[in-house]
């Protein structure tokens, strides 16, 4: 199969987005809560549009999901998957750590994705079985085999004003284990910073299909480890996701064990 089509429309639709996005980082916003401190601006749903109609004029027959709520689901085999502003609070207090993220799916299986980072003209891209690459050039996990000496990443739930799972529990017992933990607000651009060696590990929970399908895949193909907090085999539907560049990833597991899973 051409992976390249598919690989070429998504990034097509992300800069046009992210064109967008850029040019109104500093814009007046208008802003709704989905939840307490789950934001969302009319900038998501016009990025979301953008991706939406550009990825369709090329796959017409195609479904696609979106962050947003639009969608076209009529039983096809292939699916896009998309955020089009993977932290959007970031966005909206113009801290400069956001992206978009788009794969496609055939019958639940993720064959491309991709990731944006606007700010920093970063574009993170895998194919199934073809590796990944940032701006075009391949990218590897890192070497490191100890946890003791690893950089992590994680993010929170938007429910963890209410919610004991919260991973407040994790984030204490990482905090103790490893180097450092850093926050970054986008699950899509911790999953790429895994992949290409900035991170080692990432471990987050809550998450929904658009938070993952493509920084999981860039993970894998950049000779990663991706599962859940039970080491099972890692797809887009799983709420929770463990990825690591392989080395310290039982590590990692043995970690969660100690708080609610």
């Amino acid at each position: 199969m051409d992976l390249d089509k598919y690989l070429k429309a998504a990034e097509r639709a992300a800069k046009k987005a992210g064109l967008m996005l850029i040019q109104n980082i500093r814009s007046n916003r208008e802003i709704s809560f989905k939840g307490e401190v789950n934001l969302v601006t009319n900038f998501d749903k016009q990025s979301q549009e953008i991706i939406h109609d550009s990825l369709l004029s090329v796959f017409p027959d195609h479904d696609i999901i979106s962050e947003e709520g639009l969608k076209k689901e009529e039983g096809s085999d292939f699916k896009w998957i998309v955020d089009p502003i993977d932290g959007t609070t970031n966005y909206v207090h113009g801290f400069p750590v956001f992206c978009i993220s788009i794969a496609v799916e055939r019958e639940g299986e993720t064959l491309v994705g991709i990731v944006l980072d606007p700010v920093r003209d970063e574009l993170f891209t895998a194919k199934r079985g073809g590796g990944a690459c940032l701006n075009k050039k391949k990218i590897h996990v890192s070497d490191i085999d100890e946890l003791d000496k690893s950089l992590l990443t994680t993010g929170f739930p938007y429910d963890i004003r209410e919610s004991e799972l919260n991973n407040l529990d994790h984030f204490s017992n990482f905090a103790v284990r490893c180097q450092a933990i850093r926050r970054c607000g986008s699950a899509a651009l911790d999953l790429c910073y895994v992949a290409c060696g900035r991170a080692d590990g990432f471990w987050e929970m809550k998450l929904s299909p658009w938070d993952t399908a493509a920084g999981a895949l860039i993970v894998k193909e950049a000779g990663g480890c991706v599962t859940d907090f039970h080491n099972q085999r890692f797809h887009s539907g799983k709420k929770q996701v463990l990825a690591s560049n392989g080395k310290i990833h039982k590590q990692m597991l043995e970690v969660l064990k100690l708080g609610k899973i």
